[in-house]
């Protein structure tokens, strides 16, 4: 008897990898399409990495991007914790210090969004932006 197995929601997989990078691919798209510049897509540190990073104006956006090929484990945006959040916000002031070592900076606030995208078989992306979400 043959066992169907949707690699999608297989933690670590190549295939759940992809989804989550066709994701930070329309997550960038839709960012673009209402004026922002992404400055930086998967920067790392030590502590751990941020999705994006964009400037809309003078303001920092540092964007959470969660993606989903369906709803059986929830909507992208329920995967943000406060815990998940803090961590957000402690990378920020870590990108933020190493751009003011580079020379540079030029923000007067920085703004925390999610955007979630639900890429589900056979439908059109759908992008849910939450300005502000933390």
């Amino acid at each position: 008897m043959a066992t169907t197995h949707d690699p999608t929601h297989a933690h670590g997989t190549p295939d759940r990898r992809a989804l989550g990078q066709r994701g930070e691919d329309v997550a960038v798209e839709h960012l673009a399409a209402r004026g922002l510049v992404v400055l930086d897509r998967n920067w790392r540190c030590r502590e751990g990495e941020l999705d994006l990073v964009a400037a809309d104006g003078h303001r920092l956006v540092v964007a959470e991007v969660k993606t989903r090929s369906g709803t059986g484990y929830g909507l992208p945006a329920e995967a943000v914790t406060a815990a998940k959040a803090g961590r957000i916000r402690r990378l920020a002031q870590r990108w933020l210090a190493a751009r003011h070592a580079a020379g540079g900076s030029g923000f007067d606030e920085v703004r925390f969004d999610v955007v979630a995208v639900l890429l589900a078989p056979g439908t059109p992306p759908r992008v849910e932006h939450y300005e502000g979400a933390f």
